[in-house]
């Protein structure tokens, strides 16, 4: 529960006569006197009005069209509403460790954590404060995670990486030794079933932020910047780098030493690859192998055209 009030300082917005309580968001459909509701553009914010919702969160360039006591004014109404849900549902889990977690030596679970059932620890893992770990994840010796960090059920964190040495003569692979370690930062959120290995010599790196899909993978020696996104299905092979703000749609596959630049957008299906450099930010790339969005629509009509 929180005052309207609050609210309104949650989302940087003016509280013009607002009174009483939220407890929920809403959607329009469903929305009382509790509830906080968001409107993106006109049509939206007529329906909104025409509900009993407590706050109506709408966009600033919407002002001059109606005035209305239970409207808070913002820049964006979308993140607005995801800022209110977040706080109005608190951290959604109760901390402590499951009885049937696993917790090896030397383990480090920071202040309002909640190691999951069937959870396994590795030992020296370290993780920080008010951090989720739902059931069955795995997390591997060394491992070491920020605060707030949500790891969703069946994640594997900080296994060996799929990194070999080859005899010429023979042909034998022989396991280069992977003994670094993984490093995910604050606010992170990781998905069911992906995994992420650690460093082979150094460090695999998940930057502060960033979001993980469900069924990722992230290879050895890897550094991941802040506030990516990475959608399912997408893999990232070892030694690549994706900067700051870089999104990663659904099945996108990265090969080794690639470069994704900082705010490069590569969408669904698009092949980076090994060594390639994307650069350019707020520019699409798509297609396998991954181009300029104009480029490949070109070639897509050409081959159409045949």
């Amino acid at each position: 529960m929180a005052a309207m009030r609050e609210v309104a300082e949650w989302v940087g917005a003016e509280a013009l006569s607002l009174s009483g309580d939220v407890v929920r968001v809403s959607g329009l459909d469903a929305a009382g006197a509790d509830a906080v509701v968001f409107a993106v553009d006109e049509a939206a914010l007529a329906e909104a009005l025409k509900t009993k919702a407590g706050v109506i969160l709408a966009h600033r360039r919407l002002r001059e069209r109606t005035e209305d006591a239970r409207i808070l004014w913002v820049a964006d109404p979308r993140y607005a509403f995801a800022v209110v849900a977040k706080r109005l549902g608190g951290k959604g889990f109760t901390a402590g460790v499951h009885p049937t977690a696993v917790v090896g030596e030397d383990v480090g679970i920071g202040e309002g954590s909640v190691v999951g059932p069937g959870v396994v620890l590795g030992d020296r893992v370290q993780i920080g404060r008010d951090c989720n770990i739902q059931a069955n994840v795995t997390i591997y010796a060394d491992a070491v995670l920020g605060d707030r960090v949500v790891v969703q059920a069946g994640a594997v964190l900080g296994a060996t990486g799929f990194g070999y040495a080859r005899s010429a003569e023979t042909g034998e692979y022989v396991i280069f030794p992977q003994q670094g370690r993984l490093v995910v930062e604050d606010d992170v959120e990781i998905g069911a079933n992906t995994t992420i290995d650690r460093g082979a010599l150094g460090e695999t790196r998940i930057g502060r932020g960033t979001k993980i899909d469900n069924l990722v993978h992230i290879g050895h020696n890897c550094l991941i910047g802040k506030n990516v996104v990475i959608a399912a299905q997408t893999g990232i092979s070892g030694s690549s780098v994706v900067e700051d703000g870089a999104v990663l749609g659904g099945q996108v596959g990265i090969g080794d030493h690639a470069t994704v630049g900082e705010g490069v957008i590569l969408g669904g299906g698009a092949g980076v690859l090994s060594g390639k450099k994307m650069r350019g930010k707020g520019e699409v790339f798509w297609g396998r192998p991954a181009r300029p969005l104009k480029e490949y629509l070109r070639d897509l009509a050409r081959l159409r055209k045949g």
